[in-house]
């Protein structure tokens, strides 16, 4: 589907790749860029305040490997964890959205 100018969306790509919304696979790719754009938003955070991925790490108790895991979307990361990461290490706060 085009718009009139013969422009294809990046959902009507999404559609066709992944299928419609609510589709086992397009959720499935829903939820891995949520959690990319977690990792990126964590690390341009961390690079905004001049600190190392251990330094981050020490500031809130946990290693290097797993902030960078974090940050390279390879690791789940528990709502404790990420608050604490959020708050302690990078002195900020997380405001949630639920969409239905």
């Amino acid at each position: 589907m085009k718009t009139k100018n013969n422009i294809t969306t990046f959902d009507e790509i999404l559609d066709k790749k992944y299928g419609q919304r609510g589709e086992e696979k397009r959720e499935h790719w829903e939820q891995e860029f949520e959690a990319f754009q977690l990792g990126v938003l964590l690390e341009e955070a961390r690079l905004k305040l001049g600190m190392t991925q251990q330094e981050l790490a020490e500031k809130c108790g946990t290693n290097k490997s797993y902030i960078s895991r974090i940050e390279n979307n390879a690791s789940d990361i528990r709502l404790s964890t990420l608050m604490k990461i959020i708050q302690t290490g990078l002195g900020g706060s997380l405001k949630l959205k639920l969409h239905l």
